[in-house]
């Protein structure tokens, strides 16, 4: 690799906000870092927790009856999950009308929604078709891996 192709790596590196970069291959290693190196991170101390009281037991009864209920109405549901950590956008952009909403019929492989992950918008779709019962995510907001994004009656 030349003094020209590692500048233009550097360039290209910056020009995608990546920090870190690694390549090895059978006769090259190379390890390229932009910027400072990573502070130090302090270990933390785990804060004392005070011993919890305990619930009375007539206020657990009815906690456990919500979720018989909410397990009994999600029955059948099929659920679509993130596939990934990222932001749920439920539209293609700002303004536009949303991929999906709350009574609309789906049919399989329809794009629900647009997971942004790393600066790639990741299109999800339905993994059946049917009726979308409840959007589980709120635009522009963080989603996690596994999370419910949508609840469609099939």
């Amino acid at each position: 690799m030349d003094l020209e192709q590692i500048q233009s790596l550097l360039k290209m590196l910056a020009d995608h906000d990546v920090s870190e970069f690694r390549y090895k291959d059978e006769d090259r290693s190379l390890q390229l870092r932009l910027g400072p190196p990573p502070a130090p991170v302090a270990p933390m101390a785990v804060p004392q927790m005070a011993a919890p009281v305990p619930a009375a037991l007539p206020a657990a009864a009815p906690a456990a009856a919500d979720a018989t209920s909410v397990a009994a109405a999600d029955a059948g549901l099929v659920i679509v999950e993130s596939p990934m950590v990222g932001t749920f956008y439920g539209s293609p952009s700002p303004g536009a009308p949303a991929f999906a909403e709350v009574g609309a019929k789906v049919t399989q492989g329809q794009t629900l929604c647009i997971v942004e992950a790393m600066k790639l918008m990741n299109e999800i779709e339905a993994d059946s078709s049917g009726t979308i019962v409840e959007i589980c995510a709120e635009d522009g907001k963080p989603v996690q891996f596994g999370q419910a994004l949508f609840k469609i009656r099939p």
